[in-house]
């Protein structure tokens, strides 16, 4: 139960990575916590060290004795969607492109802010 509430978690994590931009709009505090986990996401696609939710969910399934798809249904197909089958190169140059992308939509917004401002002036 564990490792799927950690699967769950980090399914919910990857989705806040993806998305988090369109939600963090007049949220200073979220928007930083944003930025932040985009950049650890880009840290850890492209560092040598692995996430440590990952290391998590492994750990709690080895406890529970797990193997490929011994848990529930839910972990089965959780763990499939958020580790596909498809290239490493692949997976990792989407999960930085995502985040690139999320990171011109913050850069747009500054520039808006920027040029609001000056214009007020």
């Amino acid at each position: 139960m564990l490792a799927a509430l950690a699967l769950a978690c980090h399914a919910a994590w990857i989705l806040f990575v993806i998305f988090g931009a369109f939600r963090t709009r007049g949220r200073p505090w979220l928007t930083g916590f944003h930025l932040a986990s985009l950049v650890w996401g880009i840290a850890v696609e492209t560092g040598p060290w692995p996430c440590p939710v990952t290391l998590l969910e492994q750990w709690l399934e080895r406890q529970a004795g797990m193997h490929s798809y011994a848990g529930s249904f839910l972990v089965h197909y959780l763990d499939a969607i958020i580790y596909p089958n498809l290239p490493v190169d692949l997976i990792i140059g989407c999960g930085v492109a995502v985040c690139c992308i999320n990171l011109l939509i913050y850069a747009g917004r500054l520039a808006r802010l920027l040029r609001d401002r000056r214009t007020a002036e």
